[in-house]
């Protein structure tokens, strides 16, 4: 793999077609639409365009569920659709990844339904086990293993008509392809190359390190109360995992063919990490990990705590640090499956919002990595606010709601925690203008009651807005080489109410002090380097002129002499 890939100089932003822009009237987002709104996305000087999936799919799980690699599905448009966008991206001096759901399809895709043929060729294709021995089938308890599913209830699913279970880790309409079958991945390899000849310049891999299971396949510890177990080792980097990505990279030419690679990784810690992108390897670009998206967790995402500051940059240093020699990072805080940062780690209120939502922006965009913007995060959208479960449309909401209330956890907990952590609040329509401009029918899920006053119109033509910011971050990146290549150091590491790191090149060194908090914030001077001769390179806030205060949410960049 090269030392200096393309893509570790790039910016990605990441489009939720459904949620982004409808053209058509029916309320869902459409390719059209993106094409139409691509110019927003080069302002801002993001290079990448990832989308989430476009295939045919019944949309259990918002296209996760996909029946069909090869087709677009009729709701975001034609084929014809697909190529015009790919060739607006290109004309615009800008690569396009395709999300790659591929750890299992729908269960209305060709390949599973010949595979519930128990004679077929293509049986073994999905994960098929008998029931549990000594028990009727289809009866409780008679699951294969007392594995649950990541949407709640059981990982397997009766198929009556072949009396045998299929395991599905996610909804019982995404049954898990078998990656020990040959046949599988080729046909999954001739399927990415038919892509990339068709224009596609990467992919965003989904939950990619679960496609290689531990076997023989049995039953996990289970906690007390819980009637399904969860140990996530048992499905994740499993044994040939290395050997999966490496004969794809191989296959689909990916190092060759110098393709963007992310894959997304449940349960990847650094070391994993460093094994899928070391630079001495062909396997993966980065991955997204998910520790640092845990750490305001007490167990699940519907235990949200107050967030200790500490834990988030002290987590994020550990990667800069542990990535720095070999491997690279991924840098985000919002996707399609996490609530809204200003909501989660700024503060949404009107006061706050546009500052918070800048200083966030700042600390990220600061380390160094491939950073990631989400559609609504560069104009500092807000959670949703559903205050009741018939308001979600994300079937993991739902699945999660049924499971804890049939626990015992009271509504009002569930909904809360669904409130602060559903994926629902990321994929709210995109606010074009104060009147909502994403459709003119009725959106699939409603925009946020705060459209009217954030909205792309009014923050773009805001030169203090945080589109204005974010395009400020993004050209410093494009400039100033330490801020891609500059080693990292985190500075007052316990301090919780600052975020303070330096980022040093040569004789070159930037200084990011922040305040991320809702109160003036006291500078300890003493525990920084001196900026006596120091450059004030960006504010989040306004210049300040007093080095030992911080506003609310004040970012600062400096840069000097090392």
């Amino acid at each position: 793999m090269s030392q200096t890939p393309w893509w570790s100089r790039s910016v990605v932003y990441q489009i939720y077609p459904r949620s982004f822009a409808d053209t058509d009237g029916d309320g869902f987002g459409d390719l059209r639409g993106i094409i139409d709104h691509l110019d927003h996305v080069a302002d801002l000087g993001a290079d990448v365009l990832w989308l989430s999936p476009i295939y045919v799919s019944p949309q259990d799980d918002n296209g996760y569920d996909i029946a069909d690699y090869e087709a677009i599905d009729p709701m975001f448009g034609t084929m014809d659709d697909f190529d015009e966008l790919v060739a607006a991206v290109h004309s615009r001096g800008m690569k396009l990844v395709m999300d790659l759901v591929v750890n299992h399809t729908s269960d209305e895709h060709a390949w599973f339904t010949e595979s519930r043929q128990p004679g077929s060729d293509k049986r073994d294709w999905y994960v098929w086990r008998p029931a549990r021995e000594g028990h009727e089938p289809g009866t409780p308890g008679a699951e294969p293993t007392n594995w649950g599913s990541f949407f709640g209830g059981s990982a397997w699913a009766y198929d009556e008509a072949s009396g045998e279970y299929y395991l599905h880790l996610f909804s019982r309409k995404q049954p898990d392809l078998n990656w020990e079958n040959p046949a599988v991945r080729e046909a999954v390899y001739a399927m990415m190359n038919r892509w990339v000849d068709r224009g596609v310049d990467g992919f965003r891999m989904d939950v990619i390190n679960l496609i290689s299971k531990t076997y023989p396949l049995a039953d996990g510890v289970l906690t007390p109360g819980d009637p399904y177990s969860f140990e996530i080792e048992r499905v994740a980097n499993g044994p040939r995992l290395i050997e999966f990505l490496e004969e794809m990279n191989r296959e689909v030419g990916i190092t060759s063919k110098q393709l963007f690679t992310v894959g997304e990784m449940v349960a990847c810690g650094l070391e994993h990490a460093r094994e899928y992108t070391s630079r001495h390897h062909d396997r993966l670009g980065m991955v997204f990990t998910f520790e640092h998206v845990s750490v305001d967790q007490s167990g699940s995402k519907l235990s949200p705590k107050k967030l200790h500051l500490p834990d988030l940059k002290q987590n994020l240093a550990r990667w800069q640090e542990g990535l720095a020699d070999d491997g690279w990072n991924s840098l985000y805080f919002e996707n399609h499956d996490q609530p809204r940062s200003v909501s989660r780690w700024g503060d949404d209120s009107p006061e706050h919002r546009v500052a918070s939502a800048k200083a966030l922006a700042t600390v990220l965009h600061l380390h160094q990595g491939t950073p990631y913007v989400y559609q609504g995060q560069e104009i500092g959208m807000t959670n949703a606010g559903f205050t009741r479960i018939e308001q979600y449309a994300d079937v993991e909401a739902r699945g999660q709601f049924a499971q804890a209330t049939a626990a015992g956890v009271p509504e009002e907990a569930v909904l809360a925690g669904l409130s602060a952590m559903s994926r629902d609040n990321a994929r709210t329509p995109m606010p074009w203008t104060p009147e909502g401009g994403f459709t003119t029918g009725t959106p699939w899920l409603p925009l946020n009651a705060n459209t009217a006053s954030i909205n792309v119109a009014d923050d773009v033509a805001d030169p203090d807005g945080v589109a204005a910011h974010y395009k400020a971050l993004i050209a410093l990146r494009r400039e100033d080489a330490v801020v891609r290549d500059g080693a990292f150091e985190l500075l007052l590491p316990d301090d919780e109410t600052l975020w303070a790191f330096t980022r040093t090149l040569g004789d070159q060194r930037l200084l990011v002090v922040a305040n991320m908090s809702s109160h003036l914030a006291g500078v300890p001077i003493s525990a920084l380097p001196s900026l006596e001769d120091a450059e004030l390179v960006l504010s989040s806030v306004y210049p300040g002129t007093d080095l030992q205060t911080l506003a609310p949410w004040e970012a600062r960049v400096y840069r000097f002499r090392a």
